[in-house]
């Protein structure tokens, strides 16, 4: 299973009620379905040939294929034109073992053509009968050409000419094809052409046509033989003289005087003519025509233009072809052929028949007992088919009535059946036929009594990409039709709507899967007889993803040259790298390494030019990226070729010009600009119109790098004008100027409106929606939208309503009945294509009736067993999504309790006559009060009985926490809360623990308490003694949820609560270090004064000193020297030009002559300034003496 669409899909539709004529039914809607092989069931034709069956005479076996399958195993026989076929009297004749299927062998002789004609096989086992289409077995023929002797052709210059070729008809007819006496074919162009019927037509004749080999060859496939017409020898007639060497092709007539001619048609003949074929099938449309000069063939249709998405020219435009045509495309075309000398037209009339087509191809039928059902074939064509019933391969007309045939109606294309029983199952067959052929279709009706069986695999594992749309599977069967819902994880009412949406064939669709998707899904199926259920795992992975791509690489010969490719993806995905050059496996050597996120190449040489492309995948996804690898020549080679400039964006493309307009397309020719020394890679065409958003350029196309002139595909009604943008390995150039504009001419729309819904707002009304055709989408103007519906399955005529908005309310409608809605877009220029049928519904109402007799039967702590009585789901008057149980507690038992009274829902799904549910998740040991109503989309029902219950008690949740702490070292102190839902009456608490040394716990210990008590406190053996702790509180019904601890690993006294910080020994070292440190700085704040030198001796003795010592810029302090005649910095100068002494002059530190150490620590008074220069130089001599010195001096 993968997120991937085109899956298969088994399972059952599902259940729609309608109203057909009088009578109020309940048909089961139902897919194909695929009945297990071991259960019993009537004969399916699985395999059988074409009906028109063309074999070779050659082969020795011819084989006629008709396998079917059913319990019992089918028994086959055969019809041929009409009669029984004996195959035991033919000894050619052999039926393969358990099949049908014929083998005719004539290895010991005998003719194919012996046994040509109309073969039907018949499989039948005793729940019924299965026929094969008719299939016309005919024999390959490719005749001989019949013997003829062809005089020359001679036919004057200048005149048109017919060589006919008349292949002799084979089965199937022959390709055909001219070719000369070498075998090289016959040179064809505007003027030489092959027509359809095989003849070769010339419009005009020259003497270079002279030729004695033209020989017509017709190939028949089946043969691989080629058989050969004899030559026609062509002669042509000159007024003049020809000369060889005269010729060339601007003057073939090498200036001799021919004769001009208007356009004559060689095919057809006349103005007009017709031409049948049907739908499906490929037109062909041809016209050639004859004059000189060689006339042009143009085509059109009257009344519109020709669909240029489907219409394709060939054969020189002679010949218009549509691959598979449409009813759309019958009409009038017209061929036009002209020279200078006039104009000629030829109309062809093309009607479109239809053999029978399915519009409703019947499917098998499952049903159980006493079930209704229905069989619908319908079947288009032109002549409308007929449609005939047969049973069992008998005519439904006329068999003769018997008791089950009394429970089958048929009305036109539908057979109704009404309480089936067991043993009525047969196989019924559809034959629609008209004039042009015929469809047959086996359905069989199987009544069946099964509880419901899974038919996948069990426990899938399945992996996606995030963000991926997923389909995870449950293919399912029963008999009556299961009801599928998927729960995930086990909870939920069943997943469907918002990103889920569940199918009536049992596929649940993820509409972006997301992480939080993951989970395990189960799908289960019910009906009356039991259920059946699967489960599926979802993991969601995220997406392998190339972060890093390989760029452009332009390189030198014989240089190296790398691309790198960075990837990443999912841990649990393995992933692979892969590299491939211009799409092939690339070989890696000496010269090309590979390692995890790149590829490197050696000596590069011409041969390694291309496109490089690395692909990683993992089991469930993959990405790619590429770049062209571009080899230049060697500069020391051609200097003059490069040069040091690196590449560069190219210059914008030039000279835009359009040609061959065509009703959706034109041709854009452009001169590409300078590239720069980096070759284009890509041309981005865009185009801007100037009706719908004028001035936006959009992105149109890309193109290859290597051209120049491209065709646009275009839509109708826009005037258009483009421009072009070279991309190369370095970027974007500029655009280019735009082009002159080109008008395309209106068509009617080609897209069909989308997202169409009917759904009702109201009771009594319907809205229709769809989505707006975008601007480029309307093709012409006026859009409008015309809209149809109809009561579904009433046989009522279609009504509809044209409007130019995108929603239309049908008023009134009856409540919540099923319409078919069909849309098609409309503009002056014709209707588009119609939509498919969506089924929509009217308004819902509010339910009429509501559940009762709503009760118990069995009441736990947690869950009770509800039951019901239904409603008729007629009553629903909308579709019936559930019985849906408001519930709510009341309050708890426990004295004292409040508890929240909000209301809470379950839905129950289920259409069982004696319905019951488990409404789950509820609280012990409350009073609960319920009431059910029953839902549709959008309306409830009036409330049922009220009912009352109470839970039974259980035991308590886990305390609501649990703390351990240690006030001390011998001591632990517990404490815990009591639980938020005690489920009953609590009797206490039980408190368990054990010692634990290492990996090993100690004796169980235990302790209980009364239910007021909430803490404990538990003497330690020992300091390092260590707990483990187990909680649970008390009710009578046991012991509760367990609230595990375990006490800290206490190593050191840091860890008791209450600790003096101040007997640490951390702390203790913690300040020793810091005063260490303090002191070490002082002792070198000492050594750096001292290093200073001595502070000089002032002259005059009221001249106080610096304040504050001025630091060089390497740190050490700068002292003034005796001479300075400045004022000391730090001094404040007077207005009369004194000094003024500092405020803070070493001077007031002073104490006397002796240098000693203030409190401090400084030592000051050694450079006090002192009355005469002896007490200074005594001072200068007690310096070596000094505290200061002496460290200085040790230092």
């Amino acid at each position: 299973m993968r997120p991937v669409g085109g899956r298969e899909m088994l399972g059952k539709g599902g259940h729609a009620a309608l109203t057909l004529m009088s009578l109020l039914l309940l048909w089961q809607e139902a897919a194909a379905i695929e009945v297990p092989p071991d259960l019993k069931q009537p004969p399916t034709i699985i395999k059988q040939s074409v009906k028109d069956y063309i074999v070779d005479p050659r082969d020795n076996t011819i084989i006629i294929e008709c396998e079917a399958k059913g319990n019992p195993v089918p028994t086959f026989l055969w019809k041929r034109n009409g009669k029984l076929f004996n195959i035991g009297k033919d000894p050619r004749v052999t039926m393969r073992k358990r099949l049908g299927t014929l083998e005719i062998g004539f290895r010991n002789g005998g003719r194919p053509e012996d046994y040509e004609g109309e073969y039907q096989c018949f499989a039948s086992n005793e729940y019924g009968l299965a026929l094969s289409n008719k299939i016309l077995l005919r024999v390959s023929k490719a005749p001989l050409w019949p013997k003829e002797v062809l005089d020359p052709v001679v036919v004057d210059e200048g005149s048109p000419l017919v060589l006919p070729c008349n292949p002799p008809p084979g089965l199937p007819p022959p390709l055909i094809f001219w070719m000369d006496s070498n075998m090289t074919p016959i040179p064809q162009d505007k003027r030489v052409s092959m027509g359809l019927n095989g003849d070769l037509y010339f419009s005009n004749v020259l003497v270079q046509d002279i030729q004695n080999d033209y020989s017509c060859n017709a190939r028949f496939n089946f043969t691989y033989t080629i058989q050969q017409k004899n030559p026609f020898t062509l002669r042509v007639q000159t007024m003049e003289p020809y000369n060889d060497t005269s010729y060339n092709a601007s003057d073939p007539y090498g200036g001799r005087k021919v004769a001009e001619s208007p356009p004559t048609f060689l095919s057809p003949s006349g103005s007009e003519s017709s031409k049948m074929v049907l739908r499906d099938e490929q037109l062909l449309l041809e016209c050639i025509a004859a004059g000189l000069p060689t006339p042009t063939i143009k085509w059109f249709k009257r009344g519109g233009d020709l669909p240029a998405h489907k219409v394709k020219f060939e054969n020189y435009n002679k010949t218009l072809k549509i691959p598979r045509v449409s009813e759309e495309d019958a009409g009038e075309f017209v061929c036009m052929a002209n020279n200078h000398l006039g104009t000629i037209r030829h109309s062809i009339d093309v009607q479109v028949k239809a053999a029978p087509y399915w519009l409703d191809k019947p499917t098998n039928l499952v049903l159980a007992p006493e079930e209704n059902g229905r069989l619908v074939c319908r079947a288009n064509g032109n002549p409308k088919p007929n449609i005939q019933w047969l049973v069992n391969g008998e005519p439904l007309n006329k068999i003769t009535e018997t008791p089950t045939s009394a429970n089958r109606e048929v009305l036109g294309d539908t057979i109704l059946f009404r309480g089936v029983q067991i043993g009525s199952s047969a196989v019924y067959q559809c034959n629609a036929s008209n004039q042009h052929g015929y469809l047959l279709a086996n359905a069989f009706v199987n009544v069946l009594d099964m509880p419901p069986r899974m038919l996948g695999p069990k426990n899938q594992l399945i992996k996606v990409i995030v963000n991926n749309r997923t389909f995870l599977n449950c293919p399912f069967f029963g008999s009556p039709l299961p009801e599928l819902r998927w729960f995930k994880n086990g909870q939920g009412s069943g997943l469907d709507g918002g990103q889920y949406r569940a199918y009536i064939n049992g596929t649940l669709e993820i509409k972006r899967a997301q992480k939080e998707d993951e989970g395990i899904y189960t799908c289960v199926a019910n009906n009356m007889l039991g259920k059946a259920e699967n489960q599926v795992q979802l993991e969601v992975k995220e997406p392998t993803r190339i972060i890093q791509a390989p760029t452009h690489q332009s390189v030198v010969r014989g240089s190296k040259a790398s691309f790198h490719c960075k990837v990443v993806s999912d841990s649990s995905l393995p992933s692979k790298v892969t590299w491939t050059k211009d799409g092939e496996p690339l070989y890696l050597g000496w010269r090309l390494k590979k390692d995890e996120e790149s590829l490197t190449i050696s000596s590069v040489s011409e041969d390694d030019e291309g496109i490089y492309t690395c692909t990683v995948k993992s089991e469930i996804d993959q990405d790619s990226a590429s770049a062209r690898l571009t080899v230049l020549e060697d500069a020391s080679l051609n200097p003059s070729v490069f040069s040091a400039f690196p590449p560069d964006r190219p210059d914008p493309p030039m000279d835009l010009d359009l040609s061959d307009p065509a009703a959706r397309s034109v041709r854009l020719t452009w001169i590409p600009g300078n590239d720069h020394r980096s070759p284009v890679t890509e041309f981005l065409v865009q185009f801007e119109e100037d009706r719908w958003e004028p001035g936006r350029w959009q992105d149109l196309s890309s193109f290859p790098g290597d051209l120049n002139s491209v065709i646009l595909q275009l839509a109708p009604y826009v005037n258009y004008q483009f421009r072009v943008i070279a991309i190369n390995s370095v970027g974007r150039s500029l655009p280019s100027r735009p082009s002159p504009r080109y008008k395309t001419s209106g068509a009617p729309p080609d897209a069909i409106p989308r997202d169409l819904h009917g759904w009702g707002s109201e009771k009594d009304n319907m809205e229709i929606t769809w989505e707006s055709l975008d601007d480029l989408e309307r093709n012409g103007p006026n859009l409008q939208y015309s809209v149809w519906w109809r009561r579904k399955d009433s046989g009522d005529d279609w009504t509809n309503v044209t409007t130019f908005h995108t929603k239309y309310i049908v008023h009134p409608t009856e409540t919540y009945v099923p319409y078919e809605i069909k849309i098609q877009a409309r503009n002056d220029f014709g209707s588009g294509p119609e939509s498919n049928i969506v089924i929509g519904f009217s308004g819902e109402d509010k339910p009429t009736d509501t559940p009762t007799e709503l009760r118990l039967s069995t009441v736990s702590s947690t869950r009770a067993t509800i039951h019901w009585k239904p409603v008729d789901l007629s009553s629903v008057q909308g579709e019936f999504k559930e019985y849906r149980l408001y519930y709510w507690r009341e309050s708890s038992l426990v004295p004292g309790l409040v508890v929240s009274k909000e209301k809470k829902t379950t839905g129950f799904y289920t259409t069982v006559p004696e319905p019951s549910g488990i409404l789950k998740d509820l609280v012990p040991y409350s009073k609960y009060k319920m009431f059910m109503v029953v839902a549709n989309s959008r309306f409830e029902s009036l409330p049922s009985n009220s009912v009352e219950f109470t839970t039974v008690e259980d035991v308590p949740d886990a305390p609501r926490f649990f703390r351990i702490n240690r006030r001390s070292l011998d001591t632990l102190y517990l404490e815990w809360g009591k639980p938020l839902e005690p489920n009953g009456i609590l009797i206490g608490y039980k408190l368990i623990y054990y010692r634990v040394n290492g990996s090993r716990l100690g004796p169980q210990q235990i302790e209980t308490f009364q239910p007021n008590v909430t803490e404990f406190i538990l003497r330690l053996p020992d300091r390092s003694a260590r707990y483990k702790f187990n909680l649970s509180a008390l009710t009578q019904v046991g012991a509760g949820e367990v609230y595990a601890e375990e006490s800290p690993h206490f190593t050191n006294e840091a860890h008791i609560d209450q600790v003096d910080i101040a007997t640490q020994g951390w702390f203790i070292g913690l300040m020793c270090a810091i005063a260490l440190i303090i002191l070490i700085l002082l002792i070198v704040c000492f050594i750096k004064r001292s290093r200073g030198g001595k502070y000089p001796i002032r002259d005059k003795k009221d001249l106080p000193l610096d304040p504050v010592d001025q630091k060089d810029q390497d740190g050490s302090f700068d002292y003034h020297s005796d001479e300075d005649n400045k004022p000391l910095q730090g001094s404040q100068t007077s207005l009369d030009g004194n000094v003024k002494e500092s405020d803070d002059s070493l001077v007031d530190y002073g104490e006397g002559g002796d240098g000693q150490f203030n409190e401090d620590g400084s030592f000051i008074g050694q450079y006090t300034v002192k009355k005469d220069k002896d007490e200074t130089e005594g001072n200068e001599s007690s310096e070596a003496t000094s505290p200061v010195n002496a460290i200085y001096s040790l230092a």
